[in-house]
């Protein structure tokens, strides 16, 4: 296992136990910020490989090809449902979000609301993309919950290269650079308190755990306001097709994510 700084989150959530309350659809307001990046109809709303592709790269600054518009696996980024979410269910003190399925341009969700503590992205038949459980007070301040959903995902976009490749070169196990595959597999975040107004996300160390071919990523960090560290939390990604580490390999597959990004940035300078 490769250690490079770490912080828990000490106290489990609660048991929930059983409950659905179907058609409760929380705060239902839209934040302006994320506007552009989804349509809704009703308490219905879904994705273009456009606005899901934007949100990416224009917001959370993340070049992973798999939230390329032409790209044959594509997939909606997990940091845009966790940012919709947010932004119709408010941010509690403590929360855990679990992501168990890919989402295409056009699917329609809603979100279902199985208890008070307990939240869902679901399609027409009832599939969960993303569950969400909570606990605490709770902020539906669309200003408070912009800053906190802009900083949280903009270090989430920074997973590569700027934290994958030390870890995997320290590990020397490498994703199939051809092919690669990073999965979102879960976040927890923990507010001492939620009288707050800026919080910034700080990195505050990551691991990467292999067993053959699979690792799992573990990415902590903290949030600070005025210097203070006012809450903490925990990313987990699941690798799969690890190899043994080659360098050039890695050269490359950093080269052509560069090179992503510089050309859709030029792109997007010109049109504006």
């Amino acid at each position: 296992m490769v250690k490079t700084g770490l912080a828990y989150l000490d106290r489990p959530f609660k048991h929930l136990g059983s409950c659905i309350l179907r058609g409760s659809y929380g705060h239902m307001n839209k934040s302006m910020f994320l506007t552009p990046y989804f349509s809704q109809d009703n308490q219905q709303f879904q994705f273009t490989r456009q606005q899901a592709s934007h949100f990416a790269k224009k917001v959370a600054g993340d070049f992973n090809p798999i939230h390329n518009e032409d790209n044959k696996r594509f997939c909606v980024p997990g940091d845009l449902l966790f940012a919709v979410l947010l932004s119709k269910e408010g941010i509690s003190q403590k929360m855990r979000f679990n992501f168990s399925g890919m989402v295409n341009d056009g699917v329609s969700l809603s979100i279902e609301n199985k208890c008070e503590k307990e939240s869902a992205l679901v399609d027409a038949n009832g599939k969960e993309y993303l569950h969400m459980t909570r606990e605490g007070e709770v902020s539906s301040n669309p200003e408070f919950i912009e800053h906190v959903v802009t900083s949280y995902v903009q270090f989430s976009g920074m997973n590569f290269p700027h934290i994958m490749v030390p870890l995997m070169e320290e590990q020397q196990m490498m994703i199939n650079c051809q092919r690669p595959l990073v999965i979102y597999e879960s976040m927890e975040v923990e507010f001492d308190h939620l009288d707050l107004t800026h919080p910034e996300v700080e990195f505050a160390g990551a691991t990467f755990d292999v067993e053959g071919k699979r690792g799992i990523v573990t990415l902590n960090f903290d949030f600070k306001e005025n210097g203070e560290i006012v809450g903490k939390g925990i990313k987990r990604m699941v690798a799969s097709g690890l190899k043994a580490y080659d360098q050039a390999a890695i050269d490359d597959l950093v080269e052509r994510f560069n090179s992503l990004k510089e050309a859709f940035l030029a792109e997007f300078a010109n049109a504006a």
